[in-house]
């Protein structure tokens, strides 16, 4: 008898252990079991997905839509009431939504010194950025150096790839191309001995490789971002691809760890790649009562890479009347809590490449907004080769011009060390508050300049390629933590939560201590190690606030997103004042 109880003991305990380790593998927001019909789904398996894994997906009554290399999945539709059956293989780490994602000069260029860069040679030449968008279309200011200060015949988008089904890898929307004139335009059509400005991107000579996964109408699907970024690694070698730029995300769902967006970034990452990704534009989101901290979007959460908010040139090149864009996505990540963004750049009313063909461009046209052509050089009429952008989709790419300087500088640095020095020679000069305006609405925000909303500061690309140290370890961002006693934050290695296996460059020395990398203006306290006790700010409204500090939908264990599957609204912005 005491057998019989004892092996049936065991076998409800074990039946509990597999429920439980099912349900672990599927991320929280995927549907259950007894929803009706197919999902979309990415699935990662502990080996690279191969005929044995199609061959049980489709005993379950599912499909393969496509081989996912970068973090050994693939992207699936399989029916709702399968996903245990499927969760039970062995040979499944991780279930997970396909999400849909979507996109989110004269100034900015001399603002964070890329123009004193490039009258010392530093102009991007033999570096390849992938550009994961709409698309890049081809355009005077993306040709090769021609003779006379004319554009040659030849193109620097070297390499062009569809990730969407059917169709062409043209850039319909226009967001693609916005984002790649930031990166490498070179200013043909808009220079000249009559030129009032000239467009210039950061690294006007660098090559653009662009791999398509956002439709006409800016939408797509983020295994087909997954995708892209596998074949911009396989692309690696043959065009010398240093970083990928990500203006694009959608919101947080599940631990980074899990989420298979930041896995394929992190993959990318450790092949060698640069990654920059837009922090989002929810800065002045407050329906969760959480002042618009916790929004910063996936993949901009993870720990490696390089997450970029949004600032307001002033229309000026001087950095002093220099204030963040309200609409920027602040820190820390929901469910993680990783402290981003981890610097800020131009983003607000950004002057890039166009074409009267794409969305974009037909939408300013009726609101009556396009860039007219007196504003740059003699003539009447609105520009068909320049259009006004906003959002933190326009700031990411200075960054990712700025990573291709610092790879034509030196080719060996690896990308923890390039986002080291990014942070390290950050303008650390902010004031403690600024109201924006909306321009439509005429509502008014206040932003602090904490941690979470301008990270370590203010992009300086002169200043990053005049700096020669070299960084030790992992640049991983690190973990804020709140102390529920007393209210305070303080910052943890990413590796006490997350074992990375790496040693983290921060607190490595004096030179990498909270002060040097993330200013005293936003880190009080001692100065000690950033992964001491400092204490991230003082007991202001801000950080004293209960309302933001005692929300569940930052700290808590939950999602800020609630059930919501897509970015929403939040798309290129119309600015603000």
């Amino acid at each position: 008898m005491k057998i019989t109880i004892r092996t049936a003991l065991a076998a409800i305990l074990l039946a509990l252990t597999s429920g439980f380790a099912v349900a672990s593998k599927i991320a929280p927001d995927v549907p259950g079991t007894s929803v009706a019909g197919d999902v979309d789904v990415i699935v990662q398996f502990t080996t690279p997905a191969d005929d044995s894994h199609k061959a049980k997906v489709e005993h379950l009554n599912g499909k393969f839509k496509g081989v996912l290399g970068a973090i050994n999945g693939a992207a699936l539709s399989i029916p709702a009431s399968a996903l245990d059956s499927l969760a039970a293989d062995p040979s499944v780490v991780h279930i997970s939504l396909d999400h849909a994602v979507k996109g989110m000069l004269e100034y900015a260029n001399p603002t964070v010194h890329a123009d004193t860069a490039l009258q010392y040679g530093f102009d991007g030449t033999g570096v390849g950025v992938a550009v994961i968008d709409s698309g890049v279309n081809d355009h005077p200011d993306l040709s090769a150096p021609g003779i006379l200060g004319m554009p040659s015949l030849l193109s620097r988008v070297v390499y062009r790839q569809n990730f969407l089904p059917g169709g062409s890898s043209a850039d319909n929307f226009g967001h693609g191309s916005h984002v790649a004139g930031i990166i490498a335009g070179n200013g043909y059509a808009s220079g000249g001995s009559n030129a009032i400005h000239t467009f210039r991107g950061i690294a006007p000579n660098a090559n653009i490789i662009s791999l398509k996964v956002l439709d006409d109408n800016g939408n797509g699907t983020e295994s087909a971002v997954i995708a892209a970024i596998d074949q911009a690694v396989r692309l690696k070698s043959r065009f010398n691809i240093g970083v990928i730029n990500l203006s694009l995300g959608r919101p947080v769902f599940e631990n980074f760890s899990d989420d298979p967006l930041c896995q394929a970034v992190e993959y990318a990452w450790k092949n060698g790649v640069v990654v920059v990704v837009a922090a989002g534009n929810y800065g002045r989101d407050n329906s969760s009562g959480n002042n618009g901290y916790g929004t910063v979007l996936a993949p901009g959460n993870d720990p490696f890479v390089i997450t970029v908010g949004a600032m307001k040139d002033g229309s000026s090149v001087a950095r002093s009347d220099d204030t963040i864009a309200s609409y920027s996505s602040k820190g820390p990540s929901a469910i993680d809590h990783i402290v981003k963004p981890d610097i800020v750049a131009p983003g607000n009313l950004i002057v890039s490449l166009t074409q009267p063909t794409s969305l974009l461009y037909q939408q300013q046209q009726s609101a009556g907004t396009l860039v007219p052509n007196s504003y740059y050089q003699q003539g009447t009429g609105n520009s068909a080769q320049y259009l006004r952008l906003s959002g933190t989709s326009m700031a990411s790419p200075m960054v990712a011009g700025a990573v291709a300087l610092l790879l034509q500088k030196d080719k060996k640095l690896t990308p923890d060390q390039v986002k080291a020095r990014l942070m390290l020679t950050a303008t650390k000069a902010f004031p403690s508050s600024s109201v924006a305006t909306d321009p439509v609405t005429g509502a008014t925000f206040t932003s602090q300049y904490d941690i979470f909303t301008i990270g370590a500061g203010y992009l300086d690309v002169w200043a990053a390629l005049n700096d020669n140290t070299r960084a030790t370890g992992s640049a991983a961002s690190p973990v804020a933590v709140l102390n529920t006693a007393n209210g305070e934050v303080t910052l943890a290695d990413t590796n006490s939560l997350y074992p990375t296996g790496l040693t983290t460059v921060w607190g490595s020395s004096a030179v990498w201590n909270s002060s040097s990398v993330w200013g005293s203006s936003v880190l009080t306290g001692a100065d000690t190690t950033v992964w001491g006790s400092t204490i991230i700010g003082p007991s202001t409204t801000v950080w004293g606030s209960t309302t933001v500090w005692g929300s569940t939908t930052v700290w808590g264990s939950t999602t800020v997103w609630g059930s919501t599957t897509v970015w929403g609204s939040s798309g290129p912005l119309n600015g603000e004042q």
